[in-house]
């Protein structure tokens, strides 16, 4: 449970405004003085992850939201924090104190995430307070309502219960490769290890392709890009399937002859995190592309980009060769993306290992409300080598 990435974890997060007591619920959930609590409004000043395990649903990460009502200048930019936190949710909290007198704000942010299709739960705290609220308030919100205690840990059990009830059990889909691969088949994997690959360890995406093969019980050979045909060479029979690194499939597609199926970390990685047919539309319009044409490249981790970045050389270079002449590259990292996406012609995303399946989701769903095509690193490869039906059809 430990050892369960976060973009693997189901996602609760608490909203609500200044002194509500989300950090102090968040407290009585885990039966532990993990967030700091103060009467003083703003304490929490940036979104707070924690990883943790809550029964019976398993491995969870529980966020904690600043106040949505801080009318500052540095208030604006924590609450655009807390509403990019909404891309990522899986299940919302939406915390109100009873002695609240109105309920305004609270409808504006459930309307949010109905917009943004997150499930939630109205947590009504502080009931040891003399109360304002009434019972037709908060069934006017629309949404399931529970009411605690947090401060006497009062009805906390009632809370998780609704938890566990609401939240919903399709956050993350349950293999990477589905079934497409068998029992003891035999499958192939080409990982080259350059210099942006970490020293010792493979890339998450490799790793959990590895894992999902062996939890299939195939047999997994894995080899270098350099070794390739030396591996076929060694094989009695062919691969049911070659999973390889999208920056060597021109070489790879070369060497592995024509009726053995072909795809990548990344498309995988596009079927598991976001909507594969989406992107797959979205890599056909990289044919439409013009010089001074505007794309954006969106990479879910920040990192020190070296020599040779997909992000910042390769990709730039082989979209400009086949626009014909120079685009304009914008790249953006980690929880930076615009909300406004209308002067792209294309968004052009990574496999997501680092996000949640709701985020991917989310940006998906945003680009294509606007009218933009998105799509990510291996289709977009695949396209550019003319091999995207081919390194795609098993998964029709």
């Amino acid at each position: 449970m430990i050892e369960t990435p976060k973009a693997n974890r189901m996602h609760i997060a608490l909203f609500g405004r200044t002194n509500a007591g989300k950090s102090s619920i968040i407290n009585a959930l885990i039966n532990q003085e993990l967030a700091v609590v103060s009467p003083k409004p703003g304490t929490t000043t940036d979104p707070v992850y924690k990883a943790m395990e809550l029964l019976p649903l398993g491995p969870v990460v529980i966020i904690d939201t600043p106040g949505m009502d801080d009318d500052s200048t540095l208030g604006e930019l924590r609450i655009e924090k807390a509403l990019q936190v909404m891309d990522k949710t899986d299940l919302a909290l939406v915390v109100v104190s009873a002695t609240s007198q109105e309920l305004v704000m609270e409808k504006e942010y459930i309307k949010l995430l109905k917009e943004k299709e997150v499930p939630a739960i109205v947590v009504v705290n502080k009931i040891d307070e003399k109360r304002r609220l009434n019972e037709e308030e908060l069934k006017a919100l629309g949404l399931p309502y529970v009411e605690v205690s947090a401060l006497l840990k009062e009805n906390i059990e009632v809370l998780k219960e609704h938890i566990i009830k609401y939240a919903p059990s399709d956050f993350e889909k349950e293999s990477l490769l589905g079934d497409v691969v068998k029992k003891e088949e035999l499958v192939l994997l080409v990982a080259p290890q350059d210099i942006q690959a970490p020293k010792g360890r493979l890339i998450l995406p490799q790793v959990q392709v590895i894992r999902d093969l062996l939890d299939k019980s195939a047999v997994v050979v894995t080899v270098k890009d350099s070794e390739l045909k030396t591996a076929l060479k060694y094989l009695s029979a062919s691969p049911a399937l070659v999973i390889t690194d999208s920056q060597v499939f021109k070489k790879v597609n070369e060497i592995i002859p024509k009726h053995v199926p072909l795809t990548s970390f990344s498309i995988i990685m596009a079927g598991y995190k976001g909507d594969l047919k989406s992107l797959i539309e979205g890599a056909r319009y990289i044919e439409s592309l013009k010089p001074g044409d505007k794309v954006l490249i969106a990479e879910g981790c920040t990192h020190h980009a070296l020599k040779g970045d997909i992000a910042r050389e390769k990709l730039p270079l082989w979209l400009k060769e086949r626009a014909g002449g120079e685009l304009i590259i914008e790249v953006k990292s980690g929880m930076e993306f615009p909300r406004d996406l209308t002067a792209y012609k294309l968004v052009l995303h990574c496999g997501a290992c680092m996000f949640n399946r709701k985020q991917m989701m989310s940006r998906i769903r945003e680009a294509k409300a606007q009218g933009v095509p998105i799509t990510n690193y291996g289709t977009a490869i695949a396209y550019l080598n003319g091999i995207l039906e081919r390194t795609t059809e098993i998964f029709s």
